[in-house]
């Protein structure tokens, strides 16, 4: 075990999380010093490199900003040979992730990571006697399975949910301001099941909190965009012995490209979202495992027993992981996740451009043994012939237990399509994916939530569909309340919805 220090530029209170309703004036200051706000999460200042190094995050208990560093800055990798056994990958080890490219873009200079003119920093003596002071994060060697770790279900209890909050506009059409509203809506669905925290940027902290309940706590954490899904630790835990204390949650820190890198990705700057599991799981005192392998939550489900969902149109893109086979990857999500069997589909969600196929719009557990699938009757859109072939799949095989699947499908909207307004309303540039009038929406109620006792599922204002998938996941989920959300189309039009925004902590 490591323990991996900050740099202290001024004391940090220890301050143990706590169920809420949480106090916000604890977790994120009103207005950031001008010193340390970013413009905008989608172009962070020059001063902070493109690594996970440099970061300035403010958290006071009066109201000022308090800075602090992360070490050990991720290095460009060494080559992982495709000849390579799965076993030599140091995954653990932060200097085998590749940082993300130079920005286009930076910001002034007068935008910077430093500390305060006024505040005197510590010495190199005096920031190991501050040392107990500090927020420190753990870092496990070795494989989370070898130390009896694996990827829970989704609908075994959590301790609370994280969330982004949307602002980019080149992705969310008229500054984010539709799309903020229903992501108020989603957060205050969920926090009538568990807790919620978002994370906001300095520019937006002060919005986020106004929008938001009080009882949902707020942070302040810089991102390029808000799919937590995505770029928030995958939490795995462990059961531990009878009057043994030990760490019983860990978190992945995947590798992430923004879908696709600079040829196929969705924006060209993640240096941010790199930087969001490490943050989460720092906040938490939540010991990380890193990889350097490129995964994204949405790309994967699991039904807590054995068995991983996947597709082969992400996971076996060219634009993630050129140099594993699929016999690898598969080797890296046994001894990460804890699973035992990889099922794969061939394909995801047609439409689904912008993850190149996610498992998280196309299939899920609801049990063991149990799978909704996304489906459509009409022959003539493309999608059928997508879940008719995934059908057929999950028909002949059978779980990491042996038992046989029992397929739900639920039915696609629409289809539903971009129109010329919604396309208006998004600032067209070089850094962002386009967005386009007639492209069609990845829309699919597969891409719900799970709380605890709850069930939050897009509503895309077409009734027929909107209420079926409510009566089909009322019956898949009798223990839940199944609450939908009005104006889920905001999500989709940004390429996602309600699973890709979320990510769940265990309550273990």
């Amino acid at each position: 075990m490591k323990l991996v220090g900050l740099s202290l530029l001024s004391p940090l209170p220890i301050v143990p999380f706590r169920k809420g309703p949480f106090p916000t004036a604890s977790i994120a200051t009103h207005s950031a010093p001008a010193s340390i706000a970013t413009q905008a999460t989608h172009r962070a200042p020059a001063s902070i490199k493109a690594t996970k190094a440099n970061i300035a995050e403010p958290a006071s208990t009066t109201g000022r900003a308090r800075e602090y560093h992360w070490p050990s800055p991720r290095l460009p990798p060494a080559e992982l040979a495709s000849s390579s056994p799965p076993t030599t990958i140091e995954s653990n080890s932060d200097h085998h992730r590749p940082s993300p490219p130079p920005r286009r873009h930076p910001q002034p200079s007068t935008a910077t990571a430093t500390t305060h003119n006024h505040r005197q920093q510590p010495t190199t003596t005096g920031r190991a006697r501050l040392l107990l002071n500090l927020i420190v994060m753990m870092d496990l060697q070795g494989l989370p399975a070898s130390h009896g770790f694996h990827m829970p279900a989704e609908w075994e209890p959590h301790t609370q949910c994280w969330m982004g909050w949307p602002e980019r506009p080149d992705n969310w059409r008229e500054n984010a301001v539709p799309a903020q509203d229903v992501f108020a809506k989603v957060a205050s669905a969920i926090s009538r099941f568990e807790d919620v925290t978002v994370c906001a940027s300095s520019g937006q902290w002060e919005n986020a909190r106004r929008m938001l309940p009080e009882h949902i706590r707020v942070l302040e954490i810089s991102m390029n965009d808000s799919w937590f899904r995505d770029t928030g630790p995958t939490f795995v835990v462990k059961r531990s012995e009878s009057g043994k204390a030990e760490q019983t949650i860990a978190g992945i820190d995947w590798n992430f490209n923004s879908w696709g890198g600079l040829e196929d990705g969705c924006y060209t700057d993640w240096s941010l979202d790199i930087l969001v599991a490490r943050k989460i799981l720092a906040v938490e005192r939540v010991h990380r495992f890193s990889h350097s392998m490129i995964l994204e939550g949405g790309s994967i489900h699991v039904d807590g027993e054995g068995t991983c969902l996947t597709t082969e149109e992400c996971l076996l893109n060219k634009n993630r992981n050129p140099h594993m086979s699929k016999n690898q990857i598969e080797d890296q999500l046994k001894t990460y996740l804890g699973v035992s069997k990889t099922i794969w589909l061939s394909r995801g969600l047609y439409g689904d451009d912008d993850t190149n196929g996610h498992i998280d719009n196309m299939c899920c557990f609801t049990r063991p043994g149990v799978v909704l699938l996304s489906w459509t009757d009409d022959e003539s859109d493309p999608q059928y012939e997508r879940s008719m072939e995934a059908y057929s799949l999950l028909s002949n095989e059978t779980d990491a237990s042996g038992r046989k699947f029992e397929i739900i499908k639920l039915h696609v909207p629409g289809p539903l399509y971009m129109t010329e307004k919604e396309a208006a309303g998004v600032v067209q540039g070089d850094d962002g994916k386009a967005r386009l009038p007639g492209i069609r929406l990845a829309a699919s109620y597969v891409n719900f939530y799970i709380a605890n006792g709850g069930i939050i599922v897009p509503q895309f204002g077409d009734k027929k569909w909107d209420d079926e998938a409510v009566r089909v996941l009322s019956k898949a989920f009798p223990d839940h309340k199944v609450v939908g959300i009005e104006g889920s189309r905001e999500i989709v039009l940004a390429g996602g919805n309600i699973h890709c925004i979320t990510q769940q902590q265990p309550a273990f």
